[in-house]
């Protein structure tokens, strides 16, 4: 392979200057250590309407257009349903076709040929199988799809939800197990979903340990004055994070002292339910760096999805304090210090009031996050020169 090389980077959302969800988060890691490498990217995707690139240059947009199921009317949604229907497409993959029937492949072919295409998710390749026709593909399987959809059927409380989402799981486990096959070199983002990739994708596939935007915060510098007692933050109108939330809020808060201040930080459902009574709904922030040092500790309540917790990053690279669920801490090998881990309610509550406890009584409960930032930054370079030496033979 050589030194650098020109790379199609095909992705749901183009990273923006301030990345909001963990998927856009992980892409601008992905993206910034291969062109750090000095490797050429073109970005290809979608924005949503009125962003723009973090990188204009280095960007085809293809449409700004909203593809998030929380943003989009019901009539949008029943569209995608009905086209995802009569294409036989998983509906996450329908929506994308509509939105770049015509256009997307066309794009790609137009800037070619590149001497990889990187394929950032399967749900692109599954609406336009035509992809990866157009060079040498390697794919970053932020989640595997399919587990994470079956979750959800497992956790929808209505049959149709249930339904649509095993739909959703089915044909998605399809698309994947193709993908996997058709590409020189698979990516995931935890090591247990390199497992679920099976025996034959051992010599073909390597875990990208990521990063987030934000730098380390030095232990030297005065901290955050302290705000609330526990914080979270997440995309709460993805299924997923959403069913850690619920379970934080119904199970977890009622055995917190009544004096705890809880906030939950992020984008909320419409339909959010009641919260008790100490609990406050912040929204979206404008700093989420700022606003999880602004806690004494963090609540890390993850209960169903794969891939790697974007949020249990931040805190390790913050050296936040945090209670956190064995989930949340898929794909690391070493648990900080400052880290709790519990799975039951009275195990995650006790372990919150113990943090807590300690910072109110003016322990420092930080910790220095440099080394961990350093160790991702190079193994997540490491793993991208894998798959890309995979994909130049």
């Amino acid at each position: 392979m050589r030194n650098t090389v020109r790379l199609a980077f095909l992705t749901t959302l183009i990273p923006v200057a301030r990345p909001d969800t963990g998927f856009e988060i992980a892409n601008a890691a992905i993206l910034d250590a291969l062109r750090a490498a000095g490797h050429e990217v073109t970005a290809f995707g979608f924005l949503r309407p009125g962003e723009v690139p973090a990188d204009p240059e280095g960007a085809v947009v293809i449409d700004a257009v909203d593809v998030e199921n929380a943003v989009v009317s019901k009539a949008r949604k029943l569209q995608w349903l009905a086209s995802a229907l009569a294409a036989a497409l998983p509906v996450a993959c329908a929506k994308l076709r509509l939105a770049g029937r015509g256009r997307f492949v066309e794009a790609v072919r137009a800037r070619g040929p590149f001497d990889a295409i990187v394929l950032n998710s399967v749900m692109l390749p599954g609406a336009f199988p035509e992809l990866t026709g157009l060079g040498p593909c390697v794919l970053v399987e932020h989640n595997i799809e399919h587990v994470s959809a079956q979750q959800n059927a497992d956790h929808a409380r209505s049959p149709l939800m249930r339904a649509l989402f095993a739909r959703e799981a089915h044909l998605l486990e399809k698309i994947e197990r193709r993908l996997w096959q058709e590409a020189r070199f698979v990516w995931t983002l935890a090591e247990e979903d390199r497992a679920t990739l099976g025996p034959e994708m051992a010599g073909k596939s390597a875990v990208l340990p990521l990063v987030s935007g934000a730098e380390v915060e030095p232990l030297s510098i005065q901290p955050v004055a302290a705000a609330h007692d526990i914080g979270l933050v997440g995309t709460w109108t993805w299924v997923p994070n959403f069913t850690g939330l619920d379970w934080f809020l119904r199970e977890v808060c009622p055995l917190l002292p009544r004096d705890f201040e809880i906030a939950v930080a992020g984008r909320l459902p419409a339909d959010m339910p009641p919260v008790p009574e100490q609990v406050k709904l912040v929204g979206r922030v404008p700093d989420a760096r700022k606003f999880l040092l602004s806690c004494r500790t963090l609540a890390l309540a993850s209960r169903a999805g794969t891939g790697v917790q974007l949020k249990t990053i931040e805190a390790m690279q913050l050296g936040a304090p945090a209670a956190a669920t064995p989930l949340s801490c898929r794909g690391f090998t070493e648990i900080p210090a400052n880290f709790r881990i519990a799975d039951e309610p009275r195990a995650f509550a006790a372990a919150l009031i113990d943090l807590v406890g300690a910072a109110r009584a003016g322990t420092s409960l930080r910790l220095d996050g440099a080394a961990f930032m350093a160790r991702q930054r190079a193994a997540l370079s490491s793993a991208l020169e894998r798959g890309l030496a995979a994909a130049a033979n």
